[in-house]
């Protein structure tokens, strides 16, 4: 499996690709960011990233994309660039019909260091030894990407599985009724009958 990570971000989209599969080694296919200057127009940042991500993605043809999940911060600036460049990416993503997957922060770590509340040095530790590579990459957003590529690897298996499982048991139980429909139908009349004006 080839999974493509991306760590968004306006002014370091970081971008980082890797093969493998659960118990066996990983291999690096491609690390490296995408910069925009933070002196920009916003539109020309955003069309910036979705021309790095594009041609990322014509290079690596991964099998899935891994995206960092936009978790609150106290930086209500930082968090509205992260979730645009997240929006990119998985706008990429999704023209191509690829599948994407959202990782959390902590989820990303846990699954790399074993802990929730590692630091980046440890990440990034993590990231140099799984995939044997000399020197740790850099910078952070960089090698965030490939710990993002690296958890998917791991756990987006057993998601999709799980994913195709839920659908399959959608179509064999056919439509069901929603509340609201309920609502506009049985239960309104019921609704209306037990009550007076």
């Amino acid at each position: 499996m080839r999974v493509m990570g991306i760590d968004p971000g306006l002014t370091r989209c970081g971008l980082g690709a890797v093969e493998g599969r659960p118990g066996a080694p990983l291999s690096l296919v491609k690390v490296g960011v995408v910069r925009t200057p933070a002196d920009d127009d916003l539109g020309a940042r955003l069309v910036a990233i979705e021309a790095g991500i594009e041609q990322w993605l014509d290079e690596v043809k991964p099998d899935a994309v891994a995206v960092e999940r936009v978790f609150a911060q106290h930086n209500l600036r930082t968090v509205m660039g992260t979730a645009q460049a997240s929006a990119v990416a998985i706008l990429c993503a999704s023209r191509r019909g690829l599948p994407v997957a959202l990782h959390t922060p902590s989820e990303v770590k846990a699954a790399i260091t074993g802990s929730g509340t590692a630091d980046k040095q440890q990440v990034g530790a993590m990231v140099t030894r799984l995939l044997r590579l000399d020197a740790m990459p850099k910078p952070a957003d960089a090698a965030d990407a490939l710990a993002l590529a690296i958890c998917h690897v791991w756990r987006g298996g057993a998601q999709s599985r799980l994913a195709q499982a839920v659908a399959n048991a959608k179509v064999k139980a056919g439509p069901q009724t929603s509340p609201a429909a309920y609502f506009r139908g049985q239960g309104r009349a019921g609704y209306s009958r037990g009550t007076t004006k």
